[in-house]
């Protein structure tokens, strides 16, 4: 555990990276979080689908501002954390990772329920109002909280960082052994949470990709093959959830492989360094997607950039 918290700690390149890849996160996710904010303010009534990008952005936020206290400790020479404070912030992350899943999935679920046409069995759930969508992002969060709970006990600050019954985890955080029945228990319930809800995703995904490709056969019915019609707003939206949701499968696979490296090669530090690296790439990624698919937040930018350089 020593050798890992000294490799960490002297790795340049590493902890350049890592603080780089949080400070882009949370400069996006404000962005596009004070944006909604201020739609909301300015009077725009916000549609279900505004409210869950908040929700996303929001966690987002808070995770990685978790996160870069959590890599302050990790990279940066400082006081020594409680067990009080290692548990809080360790829980926290790992929650709001959890919660960073959830709102993913519940944005790819509300807008196949917004495109779904007046024939299909989604359209009751149509016009439920910002006040349904709210109580919903209310139990998540609870349930959420009972899922991450193991952590607080098993979280406590290192007494002696040559000890090899702890996992590393900060310099000043290290993961107690948990019993096999504890072990299997919130694994098994982690695997079905995550294989639900990222089912309930591919479903979502699956069905707005079968309503994009009718809309393509009805759009080569309507229009003669010279012309190029413009996609419309919807078919836009639509491509930057897919875009989302693809982007999320493919930093979630690689994420669950390098978990399996590191738990088979538990002393090598490079394993775990490219997991948190590679655990935060979609909450820095999915802000700057919903960015540039906003056109009135890209004016605004670009309108600010102008009096900038001119400045």
């Amino acid at each position: 555990t020593m050798n890992k918290a000294n490799t960490l700690y002297n790795n340049t390149i590493i902890k350049i990276t890592l603080f780089s890849e949080v400070s882009v996160g949370i400069s996006a996710n404000s962005i596009l979080f004070l944006f909604h904010l201020c739609m909301f303010f300015s009077g725009h009534r916000p549609k279900p689908i505004d409210l869950s990008i908040d929700f996303l952005s929001l966690i987002q936020l808070m995770m990685l501002i978790t996160m870069s206290l959590i890599a302050a400790d990790m990279f940066v020479s400082q006081g020594r954390w409680d067990s009080t404070t290692c548990q809080f912030l360790i829980y926290l992350h790992r929650f709001l990772r959890g919660l960073s899943l959830c709102a993913t999935c519940l944005l790819s679920v509300l807008w196949a329920i917004t495109l779904s046409s007046r024939s299909s069995c989604l359209v009751k759930f149509k016009h439920k109002s910002p006040y349904h969508i709210s109580c919903v992002l209310i139990v998540l969060c609870i349930v959420y909280m009972f899922f991450s709970s193991h952590l607080l006990i098993s979280i406590t600050a290192t007494p002696n960082l040559t000890s090899g019954h702890f996992m590393y985890v900060t310099q000043s955080c290290s993961l107690l052994p948990m019993s096999y029945f504890r072990r299997s228990t919130f694994s098994t319930l982690l695997a079905f949470r995550e294989a639900f809800l990222i089912s309930l995703m591919g479903l979502s995904s699956g069905y707005m990709v079968v309503l994009l490709c009718r809309h393509k056969r009805q759009s080569q019915h309507l229009h003669s093959t010279s012309l190029s019609p413009k996609a419309s707003p919807e078919q836009r939206a639509t491509w930057t959830i897919l875009l989302l949701m693809s982007f999320f499968v493919i930093f979630y696979v690689l994420d669950s492989v390098i978990f399996h490296l590191r738990m088979r090669f538990k002393d090598n530090s490079i394993f775990y360094c490219v997991q948190i690296l590679v655990s935060h790439c979609y909450a820095t990624a999915s802000p700057l997607v919903l960015i540039s698919a906003e056109k009135r937040l890209v004016k605004f930018l670009r309108s600010m950039c102008g009096r900038t350089v001119n400045i």
